[in-house]
Formats: structure tokens, sequence, C-alpha cells
């Protein structure tokens, strides 16, 4: 495709208004959104809202004056229609792990008699590494399995089955529908991790029978670095389960400030302590970049260009580098994945021509797709740009060859 042909698609496409919604930096091609999202133009005015005004003038009345106590469920709320929930099901609070700590111990405890966490091998560590602590904890065994056995490995002894909805080494999808149906069917629990498919894909929560999801708020919510995550609990189990971390906030009446617990009803239950207010102020703008956009039209530009890149790619680069991810569109998610002996410091090279995606051990280059502010000509200058750095082993230098921290 010509750069010409991709502009006339980007000049047609429905979603193009929303990139303004973004601060982008001139010059850069951003595909690492799966990582970190971009700046929401409207973030910076709502740290400096919260900070100035609001905690600088108001003070400790903030809590009550701009409702602060109540942001974690009413941020949330802006997240229902991207996750397919009742706002009622949702909470912004703590981390991704720790999310995934609170329910699947809640979980497991849900199901007394059951000993087995079930789990996909080479699941995202801290998935794997929370699924070990909890285990050893509460003297459970997990058990992990490839891709396509986990239907057949859910057996009368699983409690829970905790599964990465979108893998983020390859993109495949688990079918969160079929799943959910096999895992209640013996009567088990399911966990989804959402992290690489919530604001990407359109997911339907609810609808798919799921019970229990955790998510991340900085990818393609664009909520900041470290942003908060989010958790849903399906609301015929709130009641039933019981929050592991148990805070003040999750308290019944938190300003009684009596010794005993004793849990709020509904979601708020899973909250522990207090809300990171400033961090919730940019995640509130973050996801603000989704109202007005129904989250089919975003899943299908995804597609449309994640598809358009596989086809620039190995024309322009031939047998250089090996497509990780499946060719089929709707088994994948908002990335692509191609693999290169010299991974690494092919990206590297890249990023220094200013073309931004990552790399995942031990030799996979991710490029990742944010429909809000991605366009197709940013799509077909990627490609040229790394069959350039191929062509010419520009990425054969030290300076590409040396490891970061983070990759």
């Amino acid at each position: 495709m010509t750069d010409g042909e991709a502009q006339q698609l980007d000049a047609s496409d429905a979603l193009a208004f929303a990139r303004e919604r973004f601060r982008l930096p001139d010059g850069i091609i951003y595909l690492d959104g799966n990582s970190l999202g971009a700046l929401p133009t409207a973030a910076p005015g709502a740290l400096t809202e919260t900070a100035e005004r609001q905690w600088g003038d108001d003070l400790i009345a903030s809590w009550t004056r701009h409702d602060w106590i109540d942001w974690p469920t009413r941020i949330a709320a802006r997240l229902a229609p991207i996750v397919g929930a009742n706002p009622s099901e949702l909470l912004i609070a703590d981390s991704t792990s720790v999310c995934l700590f609170k329910l699947l111990a809640a979980a497991v405890r849900a199901r007394p008699g059951r000993h087995t966490i079930l789990t996909q091998k080479h699941n995202f560590p801290t998935d794997l590494y929370v699924a070990q602590g909890v285990a050893r904890m509460l003297c459970l065994r997990v058990h992990a399995v490839g891709p396509h056995e986990v239907i057949g490995a859910i057996d009368h002894d699983t409690a829970v089955v905790m599964l990465t909805h979108v893998d983020y080494r390859s993109a495949a999808i688990h079918d969160m529908r079929a799943i959910n149906r096999a895992a209640h069917a013996a009567g088990a629990l399911t966990l989804w991790d959402l992290c690489h498919s919530a604001g990407a894909l359109a997911i339907d929560l609810d609808g798919s029978g799921c019970d229990l999801a955790v998510g991340c708020g900085y990818k393609y919510l664009n909520g900041g670095p470290g942003a908060p995550a989010f958790l849903y609990v399906a609301e015929r189990l709130q009641n039933e389960l019981t929050n592991p971390i148990q805070g003040w906030l999750g308290h019944a009446e938190p300003f009684a400030f009596v010794d005993d617990y004793r849990p709020v009803d509904g979601i708020a239950r899973f909250q522990t302590g207090t809300p990171p207010i400033l961090a919730l102020a940019a995640l509130d703008a973050g996801l603000a970049t989704f109202d007005g956009i129904a989250m089919a039209d975003i899943e299908a530009k995804s597609r449309a260009l994640s598809q358009l890149f596989i086809a620039e790619v190995e024309a322009r680069c031939g047998g250089e580098v090996q497509l990780a991810s499946a060719r089929d569109a709707m088994q994948r998610g908002s990335h692509v994945v191609f693999a290169h002996p010299n991974g690494y410091a092919v990206m590297q090279a890249l990023i220094a021509r200013g073309v931004i995606g990552d790399f995942r051990a031990p030799d996979l280059m991710r490029f990742g797709f944010a429909p809000l502010y991605n366009r197709f000509a940013d799509i077909v200058r990627a490609a040229e740009g790394l069959a350039d750095v191929l062509t010419s082993r520009e990425w054969d230098q030290p300076r590409f060859m040396t490891r970061a921290k983070v990759t």
C-alpha cells in the first residue's frame, strides 16, 4: 500500500476525530499503547484541577466537596460500556496484581473442598506468581496447561479458572464464553485478566457469563504510568465473596471506627485503603477518551490496522522476520508480534528512528495498535521503517545491543 492510499483510509476513518483527544509527539509513530497509552490532552488539566484547586484550595474538605470518597465507583462507571458490565459490578482499586490476589483468594475460598487453580502455561508472569502465592498460602495447587487444553483440564477439583483474555506475547485470544460455560458446568469460577484487551476489543463480561475480572488502567485505557487497576465482580457473587485484604474503606461503616470488620454490601467491599486521588484524576481523563465511541468500532479498526501491518511487513521484509501471532484477525488481540533472532536490537534501532514498539524475550518484537489514535498511514510508515532497519542492518551496532532495564 502506498502512503497516499493509507492517507485515504485515514480520511474515511470514522474514528479519526479521536486522535485529537491525545497529545502525541511530532515525528513519532507510537505503536506501544498496549504497554502505556498515550497522554490524553485532558489529563494535565485534570491533574492541575485536582492538585491546585481541590487539594490546594479545599484541602481535606475535598473528600466531601468534590466527592473524592466516591471516585473509585464513579470513575468505574465510565468503564462499564468499555467492558460490557454494569457500573455496580466495577471498582477502580489498587494494582492489577493486588486486584488479582484479592479476587483469586476470594474465589478459591468460595469453593471449599476444591484444591486447583487452573491456568495457562506461559501466562503473564505476575498472574502465575500471584497464583503460586495464593496456592502456597491456602494449601492449593496451580495446574498450568497449554492454551488449547484449558477446557479439557477443568474438573471437579477446579476451584477457579484464571486466564489472561489476550496473551501478552502472541496476542492469542481465549474463547471467553466457551470457557465460562465449561467452568460453570463443573462448578468452578472464572477469573479473567483483561490487561491486553480492555479498551481494544469489544468485551461482554456480563453477556458471556464471567464471574470475576481484573485489568490495568495504563494500557489501552490511557490512564497514565502506574494508573490504578480495576476489578469486576458479577453482581450475583458480590455478597458471597469476601475481600481477603480487609481494610477500612470496605467496611459497612468506615467512619464508625469500630474494632470488628463488617463488609459493606456490593462491590465496595473490595476496597481496602485510601484511593489515590491524583492517579484517579488521570485515569478519569483516560476513560473519557472513549466517550461516544462504540467498542465494536474500536475492535473493527484494531483488526484493520493489524491486518494491514502484517501485510506490509511481510511484503517489505520477506523472510527476515517471522509472524508469531495468529494470522486470523479474529484469533488475535490488538497487537502483532514478529520474531527475529536479534529482535531486541532491531526494535531499538526502530525506536531510534521514531517508530516505538517494544520487545519481549526471547526474540519477540511487539507492535500495539490503539485505534483511538493510531492511523493507517502510521502503519505503512512503520513497516517501511522496519524494512529499512533490516535491509541496512542498521540494528547491528553496539548501542542497540545493550539491554535496558525496561524492554
